[in-house]
Formats: structure tokens, C-alpha cells, sequence
């Protein structure tokens, strides 16, 4: 049997224990190698003939996606996995264009862990499940040929109430404390919450306060418009 042969890059030791533990159990897998960061992973690479290439998106020394542009332009067979706890769309996008075959979440279930290297190690592509089968993915799918990182900003549009909300969300506030203060029912609320969601392909809130923090699109949302204006 041909094993699968991984390099499994993870600034966090006991997630790194942890994953390379899970995987030594794979009878078709092995981890040749595993590391905190990305430094020498040329010299990793050819050494040990990696078929793919688990890697933390959220490294400390936030060179994930240099690694990955380094990776795709000396080893084009390698295959990539991108591991994060949730992936934002800016990041699919620019992972995807520079070369990452799939992505793992880091709440996955074991089971969906095992499948998606393996699925990549075939040759398939996966998205993150909370984006499969959207809009959005239909936006990486286009983006990634013909257009630029521009193109998931400008196709996903916001009403001037929904920049307030994802704003108001961002600052912990709840539905009914966002009815308060835009002057608002519950229930229109928990309608534009249901839009940005959809908007967005995200699942949570939670996702909905990091999108916001990580993007400078709402920071001003409430100050520049009015709180009257549907």
C-alpha cells in the first residue's frame, strides 16, 4: 500500500501532537514530518517528498500564505490542506488562488478529518462545508480564473441596515439590543441576521462578529448612516 505522506505545520505543540497522534493510527497515512513554522520547509520538502501538506492558516508568524506560494511554485504535486477554525471568505479566496487544495476545520468531526485528506490526496478539491454548494463558492470557482481578490468584496453587497447590524453584532450586542437602538422589531432584526448570514455563507454569529473585526468595510456603519434609514 502506497501511504499517504504528510508534513503537518502547527504552531500550537498540542494540536500538533495531537493531529500527528490521530493520523500514525491511519494505516494508508503517515506523518513524516511534523513543525511549528514554515522555516526551510524547501529543504523539508525535498527530503521528504511530501504528498500533502497539513498547514495552520492561522500561524503566529501569519506567513501561511507565503508558505503556500512557496510550496506551489517548487513542488506541483504536492497537495495542500488549510486548517482553521473558521476560514473567512477574503481567506478561502486568496488560499484557493495561490494553490491550497482543501480546507479542514478545525471542529470537524474525525471522520470528515481522515476524508478530506484523502479526498485530496486524489486529486478533488474541498471547500469548507459551510461554503459548499453556495453562491459563494460559485464566486472562488470564477475568482480564481478570470478576476482578482476584489471580486468576493464587490460581489457581496451589503443595504446600509445590514452594515449597521454586522456592526452592532461585532460590539456583542444582541438581537433584542439591536432592536433598541435601531428602532427596530425583533423580528426585522432576526431577518437581517438571517440575510447577512446568507450574504456571507457563514452559520453564526460568531462568524459574523470576526468577519466584522477583520474588516474595516463596517467600522463606521452606524456613525455614517442614519438610524432611520431602512
Amino acid at each position: 500500500m502506497n501511504r499517504i505522506k504528510i508534513l503537518l505545520i502547527e504552531d500550537n505543540r498540542l494540536l500538533r501532537d495531537g493531529i500527528a497522534a490521530m493520523l500514525s493510527k491511519q494505516q494508508d497515512m503517515r506523518v513524516v514530518a511534523t513543525v511549528s513554522n514554515g522555516e526551510n520547509i524547501i529543504t523539508l520538502m525535498e527530503k521528504l517528498k511530501a504528498n500533502i501538506v497539513l498547514l495552520d492558516l492561522g500561524l503566529r508568524n501569519r506567513n501561511s500564505l507565503h508558505l503556500v506560494k512557496l510550496i506551489r511554485k517548487s513542488f506541483h504535486d504536492a497537495k495542500i490542506i488549510v486548517m482553521d477554525l473558521i476560514p473567512l471568505q477574503t481567506d478561502v479566496f486568496e488560499f484557493v488562488q495561490a494553490g491550497v487544495s482543501g480546507f479542514i476545520l478545525k471542529d470537524a468531526n474525525v471522520a470528515d478529518f481522515y476524508n478530506t485528506i484523502r479526498t485530496v490526496f486524489q486529486g478533488a478539491q474541498i471547500l469548507p462545508p459551510n461554503l459548499t454548494g453556495t453562491l459563494f463558492s460559485q464566486i472562488v470557482d470564477h475568482a480564481v480564473n478570470v478576476a482578482t481578490p476584489s471580486a468576493i468584496a464587490e460581489s457581496v453587497t451589503m443595504t446600509k441596515r445590514e452594515k449597521q447590524v454586522i456592526e452592532l453584532i461585532a460590539d456583542g450586542s444582541s438581537n433584542k439590543e439591536i432592536a433598541l437602538k435601531l428602532h427596530l422589531s425583533p423580528y426585522t432584526v432576526k431577518s437581517h441576521v438571517h440575510n447577512i448570514l446568507e450574504k456571507l455563507a457563514l452559520n453564526t454569529r460568531v462568524q459574523i462578529a470576526k468577519h466584522a473585526h477583520l474588516s474595516n468595510a463596517y467600522k463606521i456603519a452606524i456613525d455614517n448612516t442614519s438610524l432611520l434609514d431602512d
